[in-house]
């Protein structure tokens, strides 16, 4: 069935409701399960110094978020893969996606940005709309 799922993790409610069902899914269907987190860059960078700068502090802010991941997989027996990349959302999840040739993709229905609690995520429904992989999103 699946090989490689990815999950979607921004640290919200929903993004750990996503990632309980990413672990049953990976649990029955034996495939790798990874997280992808990511930091937007609010500004352009000057050099590759300030890139990489960037990255570090988007791997300090998802730290506690990494922790509870990989205690949620240790305790259910499955081993998470993580990655913290610096970009926007959906570009970069896209891109990983289609770099690493995932299966699926898991999705908490809202994140941190939802202005509206009864409206699809903007997030979600871009990756829903580009994403080449199957889309599963939790609600």
């Amino acid at each position: 069935m699946y090989r490689k799922i990815l999950h979607g993790l921004d640290g919200s409610k929903s993004s750990f409701k996503a990632l309980e069902e990413a672990i049953n899914l990976a649990n029955r269907t034996g495939a790798e399960l990874h997280t992808i987190s990511v930091e937007e860059v609010p500004r352009y960078a000057g050099t590759i110094g300030e890139v990489v700068e960037e990255k570090e502090a988007a791997n300090g802010r998802y730290a506690e978020a990494l922790a509870k991941v990989h205690d949620l997989g240790t305790a259910k027996g499955v081993e998470i893969r993580s990655h913290v990349v610096v970009g926007h959302e959906v570009k970069s999840i896209v891109e990983f996606v289609k770099a690493y040739q995932f299966d699926l993709l898991v999705i908490g229905f809202m994140g941190h940005s939802a202005v509206y609690e009864r409206v699809m995520g903007g997030t979600c429904q871009n990756l829903v709309r580009m994403t080449p992989c199957s889309v599963l999103v939790v609600k």
